[in-house]
This record gives C-alpha cells, structure tokens and sequence, in this order.
C-alpha cells in the first residue's frame, strides 16, 4: 500500500501544492486502485492468450492502390479561395 510520504513524493514530481486533507484523501484513493489491480492479479489467467478486442476485427479499409487520379480541379471547387491551382488563404502576417 501507498504511504503519505509518497503521495507527497508524487504530488512534488507534479508540482502540486497539497494540503493534509487532500493527501489523505489521495492516499485512500490510490491505495484502493492499486486494491483493485490486486483483486486483477488474483484471477487465474493461465492458458489464455492475450487479445486487444474481444471479438475478432477484420480491417475494413480499401486496398491500398496506386492510381493516376488528377483530382485537383474537383478538390480546389471546394475551395472558397483558389489561385493559380492553389489553395487561397489569407494574410496572416505583416511582412
């Protein structure tokens, strides 16, 4: 379990000002997380293989493919600004 001495150790690498209250209260807080990880560690995990989700995911994405698409025109008509086959923004700066 956690003790005051390294809540404050914790809370001076954060910088945090704490009154006594607020250590207390931080020392129960954290002392019943790391009850939690424990009840965790108690569960017998033995021959189980370890996974990201839950169920099985199939990545949905296109097929990464080459094209010689020229959408420029067709992007650019979005544009509320275009010059010279560029987007137009404006002048953010006084040079």
């Amino acid at each position: 379990m956690i003790t005051i001495k390294e809540v404050e150790h914790v809370a001076k690498l954060a910088r945090l000002d704490l009154g006594e209250e607020e250590k207390v209260q931080f020392l129960e807080q954290l002392n019943k997380i790391i009850g939690y990880f424990n009840q965790l560690n108690e569960v017998k995990t033995d021959g189980i293989e370890p996974m990201a989700h839950s169920i099985p995911i199939v990545n949905v994405m296109r097929e990464d493919a080459a094209c010689d698409a020229n959408l420029r025109d067709e992007i650019l008509s979005n544009a509320p600004l275009e010059e010279n086959g560029y987007f137009r923004v404006p002048r953010i700066s006084e040079e």
